[in-house]
């Protein structure tokens, strides 16, 4: 299938790797893609935990390994990602660049 939008393409392929994500309440949610053992990857959720003690979001965790060998390899080298609807936030990150992505949600 064809998407206009590239962040469409590259969420429809995280839902094909991962077949539990195929549900609509978890489409319009914020998918934090890492590994289990990184430690980037916990400071990422430690910064999505302190905004959501003030702000409510909800995302999903997401872990590479499960993806096919094309998909994680295109992200092997850059988690923690983020993704949300239609953006893409590699690392590093904080909470003021959170934020933003919220206020253009």
């Amino acid at each position: 299938m064809n998407y206009p939008d590239p962040m469409q393409a590259l969420r429809a392929a995280i839902i094909e790797a991962t077949p539990k994500l195929n549900q609509p309440e978890l489409y319009q949610q914020w998918w934090l893609l890492g590994t289990s053992g990184c430690h980037l990857c916990d400071d990422a959720e430690n910064i999505l935990m302190r905004l959501q003690s003030v702000q409510p979001l909800s995302y999903q965790n997401i872990d590479i390994a499960d993806f096919d060998e094309t998909l994680m390899l295109s992200f092997a080298t850059s988690i923690p990602v983020l993704l949300t609807v239609n953006k893409r936030l590699d690392w590093p990150f904080s909470v003021l660049d959170l934020q933003q992505l919220l206020s253009e949600y």
